[in-house]
């Protein structure tokens, strides 16, 4: 089914069409029926899946917007993640005639400032950590005892963080008439009295994500290796000869400075983010049809805003917060069966983020830039590999092993040395044939 299929709000579609979301995703489909419904839900699913608008739709659906109440409280368990729902939250709101006050409460920014905003108006739709959140509850200043939607996201990092006994407070504050959303990765039993005390007889799904890229995209990871990231950049740059790059930063700032330094360099480079003014906006779109710039440096929200035919290459500067978003990025590339590449910079930190795109069914194939080329190149997990395949030694060279580290007889030590490495030789005689044999067999039928 497709988007336009559900009775959402006319500006709730005009925003779907603004984000270029035609159909939606396994877990959208499954559940935003469910949410729709009222009934409390525990959806349980990988990141990635589309979990944000799974909930934020419904939530601007039943939205009564001429009313002052606090209507729904949005917490997750980190300053970013929040900050992604609200972003989304508020390219929804920003479409609608009537204003929509979403809030977005966090640590690290300034209370008083939103205490003081609080006594002028209450906000339609609460996003934040617990912490944030339950001390304006506390204190008095955010009043959600009217809310009808409270959704707890990434539960199970919630519970990782030490923030459920919070998240519990905050519940405990809500009317009981509630329809309470829990959203997560996974369910751990310590979980389990939390999900019981406050939901009702609560849909339970488990959606296993199936997210693969066009198969006419090469797909390559970099690593940074700790060099100066716009040099890097730079580099990839000439060496792609592109007809129309994109290059996805995570924050708008991000944006101003690679643009900067790329434009710096005598590149044609444009850029795209919230700042830029509608009518910018535009004429830069116009440019870039025009074929006026060959490289552009957009954010994601941004970016999923617009359609630009013609890109040939992605670089991903960063992996996106949000990894939904990368399917994203890199399906700008391989469109209508042309071929398209897409370079992803990483570092060290970046490997869980890694592990869970190839969860998505994603694959990489690692490359480095040496002698002004692209060449294949180690892959970043070889010494885990490598520890496994020395795991699989047969138990007659693990007992050859073991009776070496025993103290026996110097002539002895000599002879299972000689022992262990006969054993390795004929080992690797054995898989030289092997594979000579397989060669053999793959020319004859070849021909």
């Amino acid at each position: 089914m497709n988007f336009t299929d559900y009775t959402f709000k006319d500006y709730i579609q005009e925003a779907l069409q603004e984000l270029h979301f035609v159909k939606p995703t396994e877990v959208q489909e499954k559940l935003i029926p469910v949410v729709l419904s009222g009934r409390d839900l525990v959806g349980e699913s990988k990141t990635g899946s589309g979990k944000t608008h799974t909930f934020l739709l419904p939530i601007f659906q039943q939205l009564e917007e001429a009313s002052n109440n606090v209507q729904a409280v949005i917490t997750a368990p980190s300053r970013e993640l929040a900050t992604q729902i609200y972003q989304a939250a508020r390219q929804i709101a920003e479409h609608s005639k009537q204003e929509i006050r979403v809030a977005n409460y966090v640590g690290g920014t300034d209370k008083a400032r939103q205490i003081d905003k609080l006594t002028s108006s209450q906000p339609h739709i609460v996003i934040g950590t617990p912490g944030r959140i339950y001390d304006l509850v506390q204190s008095g200043n955010l009043e959600i005892h009217k809310a009808h939607t409270f959704v707890v996201d990434e539960a199970d990092m919630t519970l990782d963080m030490g923030f459920l006994e919070t998240v519990d407070k905050i519940a405990s504050s809500l009317p009981k008439e509630l329809q309470f959303l829990v959203f997560s990765a996974t369910i751990p039993q310590k979980l389990q009295p939390f999900l019981k005390k406050y939901l009702s007889n609560p849909v339970m799904e488990q959606i296993k994500t199936k997210t693969v890229i066009s198969d006419t995209i090469d797909n390559w990871l970099i690593s940074t290796k700790g060099r100066d990231r716009n040099a890097q950049i730079y580099e990839l740059t000439q060496l792609m000869q592109p007809y129309l790059a994109m290059i996805f930063v995570n924050t708008k700032t991000r944006a101003d400075e690679l643009q900067a330094y790329l434009a710096s360099q005598g590149l044609k480079v444009a850029k795209i983010h919230g700042d830029i003014p509608p009518r910018d906006r535009k004429r830069i779109m116009n440019q870039v049809k025009n074929l006026d710039f060959e490289y552009i440096v957009a954010t994601d929200l941004a970016a999923r805003g617009i359609d630009i035919e013609g890109v040939s290459h992605v670089i991903n500067d960063a992996i996106p917060q949000d990894l939904s978003f990368f399917v994203h990025r890199v399906g700008r590339t391989g469109r209508n069966g042309l071929s398209g590449t897409a370079i992803t910079l990483y570092q060290p930190s970046d490997d869980s983020d890694i592990r869970e795109l190839e969860k998505m069914g994603i694959k990489f194939v690692p490359k480095m830039v040496k002698n002004g080329e692209f060449q294949e190149t180690y892959d970043r997990d070889r010494r885990a590999n490598r520890e496994k395949k020395q795991d699989k030694l047969d138990i007659e060279m693990i007992g050859l092993v073991k009776k070496k580290k025993k103290k026996v007889k110097p002539g002895y030590k000599k002879k299972i040395q000689w022992a262990v490495n006969e054993k390795r030789r004929k080992t690797k005689r054995a898989e030289n044939r092997a594979r000579g044999r397989a060669e053999r067999k793959a020319k004859r039928q070849t021909f």
